[in-house]
């Protein structure tokens, strides 16, 4: 903020008791931080969950096999739709 009213990195360290070089690491991490693009989900949500209801004892490599993809896959799709599909004893 103190940057933004037009002080110097030097002035504010010097207010702050802080060295400058910690002001020019914490303004790059900020103006770097951007949304990641990630490619979308192989996996379609609407058929996981239609798979849960018809096999809801089935093993997640079970499902991997049925929707061609990885393990962990289904695992994260599982994840992002909040559905905890835990083992009877």
């Amino acid at each position: 903020a103190k940057l933004e009213e037009g002080y110097s990195i030097r002035a504010v360290a010097a207010q702050f008791e802080i060295n400058k070089n910690t002001i020019v690491e914490w303004k790059k991490r900020i103006e770097i931080k951007k949304t990641r693009v990630r490619k979308p989900s192989k996996i379609n949500d609407d058929a996981l969950r239609e798979d849960v209801e018809k096999y809801p004892d089935a093993y997640q490599y079970e499902r991997a096999a049925r929707f061609n993809c990885g393990v962990s896959s289904i695992g994260a799709a599982l994840k992002r739709l909040n559905i905890t599909v835990k083992k009877r004893r």
